[in-house]
């Protein structure tokens, strides 16, 4: 990783990023390898990196580098070597340790959070390898061991409470690789290296995968296999009860790993189906094994056919409307995972054991459903994209698309940014990729200063039909200026294009306009590798091309009064905290 840290080549990168890395130990071992890590991901890194153990003096300080930097991304990391330090000094009260170390870390999340805008990364602590009661340190709550786990607990506690602040679990890092390996007392002796040198590259990659998650590169689907990897055996030739899944003996391994699977699916993640296989043959085992932990129902989409399975992902893909690089596809034929690989690039294709007892082990081991926010509609995803099927299917029955879309009496409700709603708000400015005219990266701090800047409008939209909810699915932003209404923020969730959303949205904004007598609405695309599709969106508005850069970002315009009011076959719900011109 040093190695490679020292021939970068940034120039395939789309994102470019600052990062501050503050923490009581040394880091210039670890700063090289985050950056050649985050250019694996296609992210250039420029990263501060605070003088050493001087995070209380760059955080309240406001003039220290660390705001001069202006970073979007905060990194505390602490050491449990430094907390040792402290905690066995003589004249600690043991007792009151934990609850006086967890309140300052707040008051440094909290000085921050004053400053700067950005989302706050904070490591936890390894648990220390002394033991001075042996396991009867557990029954010791003023134990160095018992102290290091209630800490750990109260900083989760804390961290819930501030939806800017993530958890950098580094103490199951170093529990996964090993206690015995992790620590390296002569190096953190000589120069208070963090860890074990070998064990750094596990660190920076867990950090790496919570930022760029933050960035919206996160896995929204797995595709699997059916035989031999969610049971054992061929149903095909096997039968039902000739497969092997169960919850004792020879089917446990496959039993596990389905209610691994649906947990995923209960956190959000959309689960598909690719097999080859006939479709009766292949459903059997859903409606017909007592032992079976998923159902067909657990499954937004079904492909059973003997097409490949490269050209059934790409029709997986297009159903669910994602990119290929939010995929997962497990299958325990190597055949298989090489064509997916070579034929349908940007799917994560695991290299999955011999063994299906190590199949979970091994995809958890590579930490691919990393998320950084988790809201309602999460758990209701699937349900979602079934509803959306159902739409499909009935679409095709009636003479019209307006026909269609006022059979499904769509109710909207817009509204301004609420403490309530902030959680998925961010969320979805993390996660939109395709349909987003700017792809800022707005965290919870930053949406909760736009709801409080009177100069904007931020505003949120869900929809709900006949047929299901569909939670919060759009984000408008924008700035009232001297003469102009600018629009900052654009985006939307797939699931519901074609409906008429960005049509009433946009009424809303120019009515907005209007109201504040502004003469004018201008709006800017910042091209993305993701979001081609909305390079023309505002044209279809009757907005104006007034600017196009080398880089592509193109800057539209519209006067207000030349604005023809979008039709729309929706209603509205309600509508709390807005303008009177926008109720």
């Amino acid at each position: 990783m040093l190695a490679a840290s020292r021939r970068l080549d940034l120039s395939g990168a789309t994102q470019k990023i600052r990062v501050a890395l503050l923490s009581d130990a040394a880091t210039q071992r670890l700063v090289p390898i985050l950056r050649a890590l985050f250019a694996r991901h296609g992210v250039s890194a420029e990263i501060y990196e605070a003088p050493f153990d001087a995070i209380e003096l760059e955080v309240h300080d406001r003039n220290s580098g660390l705001y001069q930097f202006q970073p979007q991304f905060v990194v505390l990391l602490n050491s449990v070597q430094a907390l040792r330090a402290n905690f066995l000094r003589p004249g600690t009260d043991a007792t009151a340790f934990a609850e006086q170390t967890a309140n300052r870390m707040t008051r440094i999340w909290d000085a921050i959070q004053t400053n700067l805008p950005a989302p706050l990364i904070q490591s936890n602590f390894v648990l220390p390898y002394e033991r001075f009661f042996g396991n009867f340190d557990w029954k010791v709550p003023e134990s160095f061991y018992a102290t290091v786990a209630a800490l750990n607990l109260r900083v989760a506690e804390n961290a819930r409470s501030r939806g800017s602040v993530l958890i950098q679990d580094i103490e199951g890092v170093a529990s996964w690789l090993g206690r015995r390996q992790w620590f390296e007392d002569r190096f953190w002796d000589s120069a208070k290296y963090f860890c074990a040198l070998d064990s750094l590259p596990y660190v920076a990659d867990n950090l790496v995968r919570i930022i760029t998650a933050s960035l919206g590169r996160v896995v929204k689907c797995v595709v699997v296999d059916l035989d031999n990897t969610l049971w054992g055996g061929v149903i095909g030739d096997d039968g039902v009860d000739g497969i092997q899944i169960s919850a004792h003996g020879d089917g446990e391994a496959f039993y596990r790993m389905q209610l691994y699977l649906r947990a995923l699916k209960q956190r959000g993640i959309v689960l598909a189906v690719c097999s080859k296989n006939e479709m009766t043959n292949a459903m059997l085992p859903f409606e017909k094994h007592r032992e079976m932990i998923l159902r067909r129902e657990d499954f937004a989409v079904f492909v059973a056919n003997w097409n490949d399975k490269a050209v059934n992902i790409r029709q997986i893909q297009e159903t669910l409307n994602i990119g290929l690089d939010a995929m997962v596809f497990l299958d325990d034929n190597p055949f298989e995972r090489n064509l997916v690989r070579e034929l349908v690039p940007g799917v994560m294709v695991p290299e999955l054991p011999e063994d299906p007892a190590d199949y979970v082990r091994v995809i958890s081991e590579l930490n691919l459903f990393e998320t950084t926010a988790f809201s309602a509609e999460d758990a209701e995803r699937t349900k979602m994209y079934q509803a959306e099927a159902q739409r499909r299917e009935e679409q095709a029955a009636f003479a019209s698309v307006d026909d269609f879309l006022l059979s499904l009496d769509m109710r909207i409700t817009v509204a301004k940014f609420d403490s309530f709603h902030l959680p998925r708000i961010s969320q979805l400015m993390q996660r939109s990729n395709q349909f987003n005219l700017t792809t800022r990266r707005l965290s919870e701090i930053e949406c909760k200063a736009l709801m409080e800047n009177h100069q904007w409008l931020p505003l949120y939209a869900k929809l709900a039909d006949r047929l299901s909810d569909h939670g919060l699915i759009s984000v408008v932003t924008v700035e009232a200026l001297e003469e102009e209404l600018a629009i900052r923020d654009w985006l939307m969730s797939c699931r519901v294009l074609g409906r008429g959303v960005e049509g009433f949205l946009m009424n809303r904004v120019l009515e907005h306009a209007q109201q504040l007598g502004l003469s004018r609405v201008t709006a800017k695309f910042i091209p993305t590798a993701k979001n081609g599709m909305v390079k023309d969106f505002f044209r279809q508005f009757g907005f104006v091309k007034i600017a196009e850069d080398a880089n592509g970002e193109v800057r539209w315009s519209i006067t207000t009064s030349e604005y023809l009011p979008w039709r729309t076959l929706m209603r509205p719900a309600e509508s709390t905290e807005l303008p009177s011109s926008l109720r």
